[in-house]
């Protein structure tokens, strides 16, 4: 399948030994090197994050909720950065580190189930409409998503025209809210190419060198398709977590 291409090859590649694996692990570590700071050169601001280690987490939580999803440190949003010789220094100390994108800052994002979101695509790539970036988050299963990056709001002068994310539910809890949310102040993503437990994988659908579009003109797509997936797995979406005035 065209999906188990491209961006998410590094991910399959394991050394087999001698010199050949050596050989082939170097160039896998400078491929996931060279995929994050495509993304720090998109302006995507990059934390450290957790990575699964064995059934667990890399962190120090004894039974982690949410093993390889969350950044390493509770000053994730003042740590982020688009310095691409720190993230260098950050990957070489921990390797199989995970990293997230801060959003909000410099983009938004918006997360639908996985086949909510390759609906949407499909419709909007075939009417022509410029997507921007877009990611698939967990590899499969009822908790895979899709991820949109697009333009941010930003900070609007009216504090009441937004709430942070939040008041709907934390970014890696996405069992909590099975629609459409929008990731801006506040929140985080994992960015590709990040593993998650059980063989699970963030990977780039449509790279991060897109230029990213106005959320506004992705929405009626995603909703809609949204509402379709509802209608066949019989989930309650509930209210969606929009940042538009109210």
């Amino acid at each position: 399948m065209e999906r188990e291409k491209g961006f998410s090859q590094w991910l399959r590649r394991r050394p087999r030994g001698g010199g050949r694996g050596a050989a082939a692990a170097e160039e896998a570590a400078a491929e996931r090197e060279n995929l994050l700071l495509a993304a720090v050169a998109a302006g995507f601001p990059l934390a450290e994050a957790a990575f699964p280690e064995g059934y667990g987490c890399s962190c120090d939580r004894i039974g982690c909720p949410t093993p390889g999803r969350h950044p390493v440190s509770f000053a994730w949003q003042t740590q982020a950065t688009t310095d691409a010789d720190r993230v260098r220094r950050l990957l070489r100390a921990r390797p199989p580190a995970n990293f997230v994108t801060a959003t909000g800052i410099d983009h938004d994002v918006l997360d639908v189930p996985a086949e909510a979101g390759y609906q949407a695509l499909e419709r909007l790539e075939a009417e022509g409409v410029e997507v921007g970036p877009v990611a698939e988050s967990g590899g499969g299963g009822s908790l895979a998503r899709v991820l949109f990056f697009t333009a941010t709001r930003g900070t609007p002068e009216d504090e009441d025209e937004w709430w942070p994310c939040e008041l709907d539910c934390h970014p890696e809890t996405m069992d909590e809210h099975p629609g459409l949310r929008w990731h801006c102040r506040g929140s985080y993503v994992l960015v590709p190419p990040a593993e998650l437990p059980a063989g699970g994988t963030v990977r780039w659908l449509r790279g991060p060198e897109r230029p990213l579009p106005d959320p506004l003109t992705l929405l009626e797509s995603l909703t809609d398709a949204c509402a379709r997936y509802a209608d066949v797995d019989g989930a309650d979406l509930g209210a969606p977590a929009w940042p538009l005035g109210r």
